[in-house]
């Protein structure tokens, strides 16, 4: 046998020993490189009802095969929403353990401490048309109803935070609003949920029933009270109005003004009554 056709024998059979080692190595003794997936988890311990912020979250890289579902990986989406469950330090934040950014579910965690969220009804005419968005500022007037002596209405309370209208708690896109409008009317009565204090839940809750309760919609950037703290009253509204009043006392100017002659009654005639006895009957003749 021709020599070069032995040495390229012989290096073709140290080639394939060569691979046949390394695969046999690479599926039995080499560590398999497994594709990972970068996901949100919490940084430390947090009980339910926290608001997440930036810094109580982070990102952990784990297998793809172990990614829960519902994971979140964008830690933007979960800035401000609050907890529905606790959870521990470096466990993965699932959508379901988080409010939903428009959702009543995670309202009582928007609530500050020492605080209080108090419902009242309002109509259009009574909410400034339904202009009036989850987060706004308004202030509270009361009207008290009665005659022209009792009915009044005052400010009580200022520049009072709107916590949701409804169930909405969220301020609704431009699109979105459209598209609603688009579909479906806006109901005429429903409900604003006010963020006030414990003593103007007590006030606003007498206020609703004693009377009509209605909402100025003031800048979120103006935060001052108003100086004249006083009520309006009737006779402040009629200030400067005095009705033309003509007081007739005349029968004959009443009897012109009706376009009725005024008639005279005159008096009857007067009656002579005579007494006639017969025996014991007793008659009376009445002549005129």
């Amino acid at each position: 046998m021709d020599r070069h056709k032995i040495v390229l024998i012989f290096i073709g059979a140290w080639v394939s020993a060569a691979l046949l080692t390394w695969f046999l190595y690479a599926t039995t003794k080499a560590p398999h490189a497994e594709k990972m997936t970068a996901i949100t988890a919490a940084a430390r311990d947090m009980p339910a009802g926290t608001r997440l912020q930036k810094s109580d979250l982070k990102t952990i890289r784990v297998p793809e095969k172990d990614v829960p579902k519902a994971a979140i990986s964008d830690p933007k989406m979960l800035i401000d929403r609050p907890l529905l469950f606790p959870v521990n330090a470096n466990e993965p934040i699932i959508s379901g353990k988080v409010a939903s950014a428009a959702g009543p579910e995670g309202l009582p965690a928007l609530i500050d401490v020492g605080k209080r969220a108090v419902s009242v009804p309002i109509t259009d005419t009574s909410g400034v048309a339904g202009l009036i968005q989850p987060r706004a500022h308004v202030d509270v007037l009361f009207t008290k109803p009665g005659t022209v002596a009792e009915a009044v209405t005052t400010t009580i309370l200022e520049d009072v935070v709107v916590l949701a209208m409804g169930r909405t708690t969220e301020v609704a896109s431009a699109s979105a609003t459209t598209s609603l409008n688009a579909t479906a009317a806006r109901p005429t009565t429903q409900a604003a949920t006010l963020l006030v204090t414990p003593e103007q839940a007590r006030k606003l809750e007498l206020a609703k029933n004693q009377g009509k309760i209605s909402l100025a919609l003031r800048n979120p950037l103006d935060h001052t009270n108003a100086k004249d703290q006083s009520a309006t009253t009737s006779e402040q509204l009629y200030a400067g109005f005095h009705p033309k009043q003509n007081v007739v006392r005349d029968d004959r100017a009443w009897a012109q003004l009706l376009a009725k002659p005024v008639v005279k009654e005159t008096p009857p005639p007067p009656k002579h009554v005579i007494d006639v006895f017969r025996g014991d009957k007793h008659v009376q003749e009445i002549f005129q």
